[in-house]
């Protein structure tokens, strides 16, 4: 059928079970025609075909709530509810989220960008509909990596307490984005193995056989509602917090996910359903991914599978240039040690875990926990570096506080991805951390400029014994390499010497090298000052700057609340100082989706607009 005909998910349910499965075929192919050319999250998509059709089959969205746990495998949901014919414009600026977005379709219920949250929300909605007497379904959907979070088990600590009609189904693909890990993993991977789903289909053969596939199906579910309890051999750890289970269950077999999922809508209680998935199905290349490579693509060539894409030669990620600058450190302080939640790829930790593995961590989706644990190494004498993604660090904020600030711990964190990070949107825009750790007494917060520089901060980090945080952009960088020299904390450099200056610019990571360039290729009367370090700030710089008597422009790319220009003008109040400053940054309020260059032209922190005022004021 023609997907992008779609207007709501009304008409699935008058559809045979071939058409079904013909259905999820053809979603798979638009799916992997659509996302080659925009990219986006596809590996998690394509497993998730069959089980949203089914539930969207049994269930009757909006009236029923359905939530996505992260809501990055929310594709199909959108194709389902009428949203096919916006996919060319998925994660572009202006166009559809690639999460659930309640201003997009009534279908959103809930948005979410990070893991773990749908079953706290889910158990909010059902306390909601309760307390004012409505009738309706509120299905989450959670994966296994998801599942590890201990938001997660908070939640189901208390869903368990509550016993609100509730339905968890439990996408268990033995992914998150990459391989999961720890304990938790193997005693879902004994579940997946078990036979009990097996008993609970023969039990209900004889009553569901004889129905036709479209109304007449439920017939007799009324008599096997009860057989859930009675059925199940092993609920693992879903039973020792008072959660009904069925499971495990082909989770690409239609007929058995809206079987089993019309047992759960009737269920009076909380009930988990497990599905397995393959992440990626129905795609070679996403198939045989165990690394998390198809996670999330730029654009790709479908037939191929490569991307069309790549980073020039000789240059190379941020992610890989600070993390290959530890590892290279790390061959001669054998106290250094590598932590990340869950993102060993995403922050290019292979190298490391693979040379250094009884010195590398992987916590899991658990960012509050990898914060306290690095911590307490910290406090025993070794130096662990955290690399993480800046929009999760928000979630280890308390441990950042509380665990390693407070008690003054040299542990370096590595804030990947800080900064406007594009098509992922409000959820994941690193532009927050700044401002949220400059607060903590003992931080110290620097962003590189580039390579040589960020090799030195990671040097110089490791000299010292306070908490430090290096910021570092998404995208790539020139790999060049020298001998380490140790950097004098807290200190800007003055990056050019202009024979007049009638205007300084102060700037922090690539940016300032691109100012740089503008000005030099300009021959413009303006001085540019690496503003490398956030705190500490540094004093003797502005105390020149004061004395030169010159507009000041500080050029930011994160929130102004917090930022760069807040230090500044909070060192100028408290010194009686005055300074004629001109300030850019992201203003109080979310920025969307899209391309980097139109977002920063939208927010008017682009480069065009800041040489534009610049131009005005010099010639004036």
């Amino acid at each position: 059928m023609n997907i992008k005909e779609i207007e709501s998910p009304d008409f699935l349910k008058s559809m045979s079970l071939s058409e079904l499965n013909d259905l999820a075929q053809d979603i798979r192919s638009f799916l992997i025609s659509s996302i080659s050319r925009t990219g986006g999250h596809l590996a998690s998509n394509l497993g998730v075909v069959e089980l949203t059709i089914a539930l969207h089959y049994v269930f009757d969205s909006p009236k029923d709530k359905l939530i996505f746990d992260v809501g990055h495998q929310s594709y199909v949901h959108k194709i389902l509810t009428g949203r096919a014919k916006a996919f060319d414009t998925l994660r572009q600026y202006g166009g559809i989220s690639g999460f659930q977005k309640r201003c997009e379709s009534p279908h959103d219920v809930w948005e979410a960008g990070h893991s773990s949250t749908s079953l706290s929300a889910a158990l909010g909605f059902a306390v909601t509909r309760d307390m004012k007497d409505e009738d309706y379904a509120v299905v989450a959907v959670i994966g296994d990596g998801a599942l590890s979070s201990g938001m997660a088990f908070e939640a189901l600590n208390q869903i368990g307490s509550e016993k609100r009609r509730l339905i968890i189904v439990f996408n268990d693909n033995n992914m998150s984005i990459s391989r999961n890990v720890g304990a938790l993993s193997k005693s879902i991977a004994r579940l997946r193995s078990a036979k009990s789903y097996n008993a609970f289909k023969m039990n209900t053969k004889s009553a569901l056989q004889h129905s036709s596939f479209g109304n007449a199906m439920y017939s007799g579910l009324k008599s096997v509602k009860d057989a859930v309890k009675d059925t199940i051999v092993d609920k693992g750890i879903f039973g020792e917090l008072n959660l009904e289970y069925i499971g495990p269950i082909d989770g690409h077999n239609i007929h058995d996910l809206i079987r089993v999922l019309t047992v759960a809508r009737e269920h009076d209680g909380p009930i988990v359903v497990h599905a397995i998935t393959q992440k990626g199905r129905g795609y070679a290349p996403c198939e045989k991914d165990r690394d998390g490579l198809w996670h999330g693509v730029g654009p790709f060539d479908p037939a191929t599978g490569k991307p069309l894409h790549g980073i020039p030669q000789g240059y190379a990620t941020w992610s890989e240039i600070i993390s290959s600058t530890v590892e290279e450190l790390a061959r001669d302080n054998e106290k250094i040690v590598a932590l990340t939640p869950a993102m060993i790829r995403g922050s290019a930790l292979q190298s490391f875990f693979a040379r250094y593995p009884e010195r590398s961590f992987d916590c899991g989706i658990a960012e509050e926990h990898a914060a306290t644990f690095a911590a307490a190494m910290a406090a025993g004498g070794l130096r662990p570096f955290l690399a993480i993604y800046s929009s999760f660090l928000q979630r280890a904020y308390d441990q950042i506080n509380h665990d390693i600030c407070r008690m003054d711990l040299p542990v370096l964190i590595g804030i990947d991805r800080a900064g406007l990070v594009g098509g992922d949107g409000d959820t994941h825009h690193g532009v927050f951390d700044i401002g949220i750790l400059k607060p903590l007494p003992h931080m110290i917060i620097a962003q590189p400029r580039n390579a040589i520089e960020a090799r030195n901060m990671i040097y110089t980090a490791l000299l010292q014994e306070h908490p430090f945080a290096i910021r570092y952009p998404r995208g790539s960088a020139a790999n060049n390499k020298e001998l380490f020299e140790k950097i004098e904390i807290g200190t800007w450099e003055m990056l050019n010497s202009p024979n007049k200056i009638n205007a300084a610019v102060l700037a922090y990571g690539p940016d300032t090298e691109r100012i740089l360039e503008k000005v030099k290729a300009n021959d413009l009367p303006v001085l540019v000052i690496n503003a490398r370090f956030f705190k500490p700030i540094d004093t003797d710089c502005l105390e020149h700057l004061e004395e030169m008597d010159i507009p000041v422009f500080i050029y930011e790319t994160d929130m102004k609340i917090g930022g760069l220009a807040a230090s500044v003008a909070s060192w100028c109040m408290h010194r009686h100082r005055m300074m004629d400053i001109r300030s850019y940054g992201i203003g109080d309020h979310y920025v969307p989706h899209g391309s980097e260059t139109l977002l920063k032209k939208d927010e008017r922190i682009d480069l065009n607009t800041l040489f534009e005022d610049i131009l005005k004021e010099i010639h004036d």
